[in-house]
């Protein structure tokens, strides 16, 4: 996927704001495994001081404090950190900042761990890199999960006939469609980028966030990652959708046209419409070379 020029990518990273409410009804929470699992791997556990960019209504702030951990909780949009604000209330300690990452003033080497769910690639990619390993303590954990889509035998027909409807309807937002691989294609994908962290990212989503000098700032990446098979009715996949950054970039006509064409897809087929995902957690560790 072509990353779209800085200023455009601010605007629609933005768009999450103006449907709080709808993004935290029907975004799915992090898998508790994959928290687990980089509380493990950063060795950080209850006391521990961690920051979360781009926190959203805080479904992964809720598994970061319930271990314990104090978060400072970094979220550009006003509305979502109300929400954020009101799920967490009395949950833990949590200090919340209403700013973008790039734009935020952050003390060097404060955190042990720096976490991000489904929103590092909207920030720049020349800071973003860069500036988490300022703020890591050194040796500290960058700690990354989102769900991205995966290709398998029960959802293959299903997932090509929802992407020929975005086709027919967008052609434009479907020629930047993430790509989507099977598990052993998207493992080895990430086994040949290993040495570099933001390569590891831009493979898993299609986004265009590598940098070189990532590969200088971080080491020992690690994934561990969770499939998963889920099934819509054309009303719950045109909510979910609705959540989605490029519905902002539809027009009503083309939204009206989008809905039909899922529950075409949905009688076509006589069941609800799968779709596979995975949830990947990716964690790479500050290099310590030349601290």
């Amino acid at each position: 996927m072509t990353r779209l020029p800085e200023s455009t990518a601010r605007r629609y990273g933005k768009v999450f704001d103006e449907i709080a409410a709808e993004y935290d009804r029907r975004r799915p929470a992090y898998p508790d495994e994959l928290v687990d699992q980089a509380c493990q791997v950063a060795g950080i556990g209850s006391g521990d001081h961690v920051l979360e960019v781009g926190c959203g209504s805080g479904q992964l702030t809720r598994g970061l404090v319930a271990r314990g951990l104090r978060v400072t909780a970094l979220e550009p949009g006003k509305n979502l950190m109300a929400l954020a604000r009101q799920n967490l209330e009395g949950a833990g300690e949590v200090e919340f900042v209403n700013a973008q990452f790039e734009d935020a003033l952050l003390p060097r080497e404060q955190f042990q761990a720096v976490f991000s769910a489904s929103a590092f690639h909207w920030v720049d990619p020349k800071v973003s890199w860069q500036k988490t390993a300022d703020v890591l303590v050194p040796g500290g954990t960058l700690a990354l999960v989102q769900y991205f889509g995966l290709e398998e035998p029960r959802s293959k027909r299903d997932q090509e006939a929802v992407l020929a409807a975005m086709r027919k309807v967008a052609p434009g937002i479907a020629a930047n469609w993430p790509t989507y691989r099977d598990l052993d294609a998207t493992l080895a994908g990430i086994e040949q980028r290993r040495g570099n962290v933001s390569e590891v990212w831009a493979w898993l989503g299609s986004y265009d966030i590598g940098q070189d000098y990532a590969g200088r700032l971080f080491g020992d990446v690690q994934v561990a990652v969770m499939p998963k098979l889920i099934e819509h009715t054309p009303d719950e996949l045109n909510a979910l959708v609705r959540t989605m950054s490029f519905y902002a970039r539809l027009s009503p006509g083309q939204r009206q046209a989008l809905e039909r064409e899922y529950e075409a897809i949905y009688k076509r087929l006589g069941r609800p419409i799968r779709a596979s995902t995975v949830a990947a957690l990716v964690t790479a560790r500050r290099s310590t070379e030349g601290d």
